[in-house]
């Protein structure tokens, strides 16, 4: 296992150090606040990390590709839009693991429907329904799940295509 950020260890406690020497006071005041916000996300990342750990163990590459291959069909079709919108954080960092699941059988429309169905943002949906109305959210919900599908199903076509 690889350690990453270990450079901007070093330089923050090199930091911590220079300010040291010149102001004590400061310096131990801010190591204090530093390590009381510390304190409280600790536990959060520790959920976080077991939860990851957690996935990782139970849910192996080949296992999930079996239900989203070739054969899938609406059940595959609703595993990807489902993990779309439940799916948070950076798009990039769900490439290595999509590269995988495709390695082991992915259909090229599923990650397609996967990317797409990530614009609806489950955390955002009261304030869009504050401000634009339930009718309007839910419209607007529905189109862009029947959109992601659409999308998928163009990829499938088009890489078929391609491959023909």
């Amino acid at each position: 296992m690889k350690f990453r950020g270990l450079r901007l260890l070093a330089a923050v406690g090199a930091a911590y150090a220079l300010f040291y020497l010149f102001n004590v006071d400061k310096t131990v005041l801010a190591l204090h606040k530093s390590g009381a916000v510390l304190a409280k996300i600790l536990p959060i990342f520790l959920l976080v990390i077991g939860f990851t750990a957690l996935i990782n163990y139970l849910l192996k590459p080949k296992e999930i590709a079996s239900h989203l291959g070739e054969g899938s069909g609406v059940k595959g079709w609703a595993i990807a839009l489902t993990a779309g919108i439940i799916s948070h954080g950076p798009m990039y960092a769900w490439y290595p693991m999509i590269e995988d699941l495709k390695r082991h059988g992915l259909k090229n429309g599923l990650i397609a429907t996967f990317f797409y169905a990530r614009s609806i943002k489950i955390p955002l949906l009261p304030i869009m329904i504050d401000y634009f109305g339930f009718a309007f959210t839910a419209i607007l919900t529905f189109y862009i799940l029947a959109a992601s599908v659409i999308q998928g199903l163009l990829i499938d076509w088009l890489c078929r295509k391609c491959n023909d």
